[in-house]
């Protein structure tokens, strides 16, 4: 794994950088348990002043359109409370990107107040 981010401290309120915090954690998880042997992960933090957005890319398998919403409809809500749902109760957001054999990135965004 690698991980990137600017020289000076990205500070955030404690509840939010704790939902950051589990957020990249479970995309991580996601990679170990789903991107297949030999996938490399990347970890981008960034902070433009007015949010602060976290990436997390690996160069797995991909996933399946719309194979997060499935899960959901399916009763499966990994993705949706540990990712999407941590952004959401802390005014921030998320999206999954992936696509078949071209790997997969979670984006997490918070505004600053």
């Amino acid at each position: 794994m690698t991980v990137s981010g600017p020289a000076d401290p990205v500070r955030l309120p404690a509840v939010e950088a704790r939902e950051v915090l589990a957020g990249v954690q479970a995309a991580l998880h996601n990679v170990a348990r789903h991107a297949g042997d030999g996938a490399h992960a990347w970890v981008l933090l960034e902070d433009d002043g007015a949010e602060v957005v976290v990436s997390v890319r690996d160069d797995g398998v991909g996933l399946d359109a719309g194979r997060v919403d499935a899960a959901r409809r399916d009763g499966r809500l990994g993705v949706a409370q540990s990712i999407l749902g941590r952004m959401q109760s802390i005014g921030g957001s998320a999206t999954v990107d992936g696509a078949p054999g071209q790997g997969t990135e979670v984006e997490l965004r918070v505004p600053r107040r």
